[in-house]
């Protein structure tokens, strides 16, 4: 077959295969078509690995095989159901020769031309050499099927794959058995159909990324059936001496305010953790690995982490929000996919996004809370997780209070004595190698996080959505502080959990002039401080509704 149009066409993702072998030339050749493929900036991030044993081979059965079942329980009913169930999608054991296509994040660690604007650039350039690959298998009568149905995670542990090496799939190589009637094998089974002709249209208007005004700074107006005298009277008309629940009254007249009501309840609460990875993380600022971030997200997710635990004992709904991890998630899970790109930039020598990056991010964080909004919660607290992201936030402090990189910078997950000095270092070098503006906009730009600002864009959404929210430890308060610059009047909606372990936040509560109810040493984030003090947002309602008054009780006031 010399045609290309021909070996285009009749390129198959195929899934039987003869038992002949596959000959070195033959996969020689192919795998040369693929290092000839496009590659962004020259990177050569692309590499393979031949899979020959059988034991290997049962191990990535047996991974397929349970994800394919999860695949199954996917589908939209029963018939479709056994329609997918009688579908061949894979031939690891039966094809003579397994292919592993990847491609290496490490590139990244270094500037590479074409990566700046996408990390995403690299794995493109891997899926342009799997390409190659089939073209020349189909020229020289052979054939491959690309296998994702897998858990990537467990896949590149039975591989011993490093971590900054991340596949495309397992791909099933050999002489094809059938061609499948020359159509593709779920045309041939009536899965679905290939439509005759590509989509193609021409784009002629210029957009830009539609962002909500900002509220302007205004006091709400009272409605007519709430007064504020009238629920300060009747806190004060309970059964006890005045003032004497303490911060339960504080909170209890913060609830009703917002609420415009006095009886106050909460709906449907919801606590969302924002995750993402941050470019700074390279340089050896954490205790942990970056591996950690997407190692948690798969935990939140599993039930296991300490966030999971406090929700359910609480009864608070728990949403995790993938803001820019640095790792593909499959699809058929519940998390919410934000992700603005695989972490950012390094800001010690650049930016770590763009000013496109900046309000989507806002954008992102304002669309996940209203649509909890929209499910009837009225209750909402943040939380985040991300290697990297107090050395983020600590940045973040220290440029937009006027603050010493110093008096802004904690131990985060742990850091000692050199490590954290280290960390000083490291950040007040960051800081003096910017040169740019000094408005809120570009500090953003330069120093942000993905889940940071999405967090701020989401409090600021609770905040037109009339909600309480609440604010975990010192990241959350960093993304409050973004928020509140853009509009102070957030502050009426917002209850600061407590006083975390970080020295900075501390700092960062007298700069905002606000104290937190609780103060237990906490320093995990994750949103925890919010579960914990729910509780007691739970209590002061209860007590406003439900607790008798002098006058109800017939007891003397005085």
């Amino acid at each position: 077959m010399t045609n290309l149009d021909e070996i285009i066409k009749s390129r198959r993702d195929t899934r039987h295969f003869t038992n002949d072998a596959v000959p070195d030339a033959v996969i020689e050749k192919a795998l040369e078509a693929g290092h000839w493929a496009p590659s962004v900036g020259l990177t050569e991030a692309t590499k393979y690995y031949l899979i020959k044993s059988a034991e290997i081979k049962k191990a990535v059965k047996e991974l397929f095989l349970e994800y394919d079942k999860k695949a199954a329980a996917c589908t939209d009913d029963e018939l479709q159901k056994v329609q997918y169930q009688n579908l061949k999608l894979e031939a690891i054991e039966e094809a003579p020769l397994g292919l592993v296509i990847c491609y290496d994040r490490s590139v990244l660690n270094h500037f590479t031309i074409g990566t700046v604007g996408s990390n995403e650039a690299i794995k493109f350039s891997a899926v342009c050499a799997a390409q190659n690959i089939w073209l020349s298998l189909t020229e020289q009568g052979y054939s491959m099927g690309w296998v994702s149905i897998l858990n990537y995670y467990q896949f590149k542990k039975i591989l011993g794959l490093p971590e900054h090496i991340e596949p495309l799939g397992y791909f099933c190589v050999g002489k094809p058995a059938t061609n499948y009637e020359n159509q593709p094998m779920l045309q041939q089974l009536n899965w679905k159909q290939k439509s005759e002709a590509p989509f193609v249209s021409e784009i002629r208007q210029l957009h830009s990324i539609a962002t909500k005004e900002l509220e302007e700074d205004v006091v709400r107006t009272n409605k007519v059936d709430f007064s504020l005298k009238a629920l300060e009277d009747k806190i004060n008309k309970k059964t006890k001496p005045i003032g004497s629940l303490g911060v339960l009254e504080k909170i209890a007249k913060q609830i009703g305010t917002v609420f415009q009501t006095l009886e106050p309840k909460i709906s449907n609460p919801n606590i969302v953790v924002f995750a993402a990875d941050h470019g700074i993380a390279q340089h050896g600022v954490s205790a942990y690995p970056q591996d950690v971030t997407r190692q948690m997200l798969t935990n939140f997710l599993e039930g296991g982490a300490a966030i999971n635990v406090f929700c359910k004992q609480n009864k608070i709904a728990l949403s995790v929000v993938d803001a820019g991890v640095n790792y593909d998630f499959p699809s058929n899970t519940t998390l919410i996919s934000a992700k603005i790109d695989k972490g950012t930039h390094s800001f010690l020598s650049g930016p770590a996004m763009s000013k496109a990056q900046v309000e989507l991010c806002f954008s992102k964080g304002s669309e996940i809370v209203a649509a909890i909004a929209k499910q009837g919660s009225n209750c909402i607290g943040f939380g985040e997780m991300g290697i990297g992201n107090t050395a983020t936030a600590s940045v973040l402090m220290s440029v937009l209070c006027n603050f010493s990189i110093e008096d802004c910078v904690g131990r985060g997950t742990g850091v000692d004595d050199e490590k954290l000095q280290f960390k000083i270092d490291i950040l007040k070098k960051a800081i003096e190698n910017y040169h740019g503006s000094k408005d809120l906009e570009s500090y953003l730009t330069y120093f942000g996080g993905f889940e940071i600002l999405q967090m701020a864009g989401g409090m600021l959404e609770a905040y037109r959505q009339n909600m309480i929210f609440l604010v975990d430890g010192f990241i959350c308060s960093v993304a409050f502080l973004i928020a509140f610059k853009k509009n102070p009047a957030i502050m009426n909606n917002a209850i600061f959990s407590h006083q975390s372990a970080e020295k900075p936040h501390k700092k960062l509560l007298d700069y905002l002039g606000v104290s937190a109810v609780l103060q237990l040493d906490l320093r995990l984030g994750e949103g925890t401080g919010c579960a914990l003090v729910f509780p007691i947002i739970e209590s002061a309602v209860a007590f406003l509704n439900e607790m008798a008054s002098f006058e109800s009780a017939g007891v003397s006031e005085k």
